[in-house]
């Protein structure tokens, strides 16, 4: 699903001369490979929805997913570069990207990263990509998640190597980069707040909103009849008092 590791300038033949090679220009959009399956795609426009309701009022931090991180030492997008299926950096501006390039983002790389296992990719994100991450970019928060086996894992960095998190009480992951607990809900990696609440999408916060409005307004209308059966109640009540002679405002 991501991008790997190249630097074609090592695989040309000796009768290409380095004065020939054309290299992309900066302005390149990212140009991820397809994803796995629909479930993946699913996965990660969840992660983001999610996240960008949550922090709604904040403009320090930029998330993304499947998008390109170029970071090569040497500041050419042709040589290392990786596309995580879902990153969140920190101490950032919140605007549209086509790639996040490190040596044009103040060196920054993601704070948290997230990567969806497959078949073809599983290998790749445990080892490999594991120690990019620790090594290279110095992610301080890593999970991978399996949206067909369901395999859930994070790591935290502490002295330069990732430590396994330890699950709480109902298998969900801290990250300390997110102030935030990642877990299982109904088959899909969802954030929860500290108090263990449900992070909602805004299709669901917008439908909790509903269903709070319609719950006072039902409240208001029993309201408005328990008050409607009373006057009722009292009018007859001083009906029949006047009936046999007695004066209600005398009582």
């Amino acid at each position: 699903m991501s991008a790997s590791l190249s630097n074609p300038a090592q695989t040309l033949p000796e009768t290409i001369a380095t004065d020939e090679i054309i290299f992309p220009p900066s302005d390149i959009p990212s140009d991820e490979p397809p994803l796995e399956s629909s479930l993946h795609l699913q996965q990660i426009l969840l992660l983001i929805s999610c996240l960008n309701w949550l922090w709604q009022d904040r403009q320090d931090y930029f998330c993304a997913g499947n998008l390109t991180i170029y970071y090569s030492p040497r500041q050419l997008k042709s040589e290392y570069f990786r596309g995580p299926d879902f990153f969140v950096v920190r101490g950032t501006t919140n605007q549209p990207r086509k790639s996040w390039v490190v040596w044009e983002e103040e060196g920054k790389y993601p704070n948290l990263i997230i990567e969806l296992l497959s078949d073809s990719t599983a290998k790749t994100d445990r080892e490999l990509k594991k120690e990019i991450y620790q090594d290279t970019f110095r992610t301080p928060d890593y999970f991978w998640f399996d949206p067909h086996s369901l395999e859930f894992q994070g790591f935290h960095l502490v002295d330069g190597t990732y430590h396994p998190l330890e699950a709480n009480h109902k298998g969900w992951l801290w990250s300390q980069q997110l102030e935030l607990y990642l877990g299982i809900h109904e088959e899909r990696l969802r954030f929860f707040s500290p108090e263990e609440t449900l992070i909602p999408t805004p299709e669901e916060a917008a439908q909790s909103e509903f269903k709070r409005a319609e719950t006072e307004r039902q409240r208001a209308e029993m309201e408005r009849q328990r008050a409607e059966m009373e006057q009722q109640k009292n009018a007859k009540l001083i009906a029949k008092l006047r009936e046999l002679g007695v004066d209600p405002n005398t009582l």
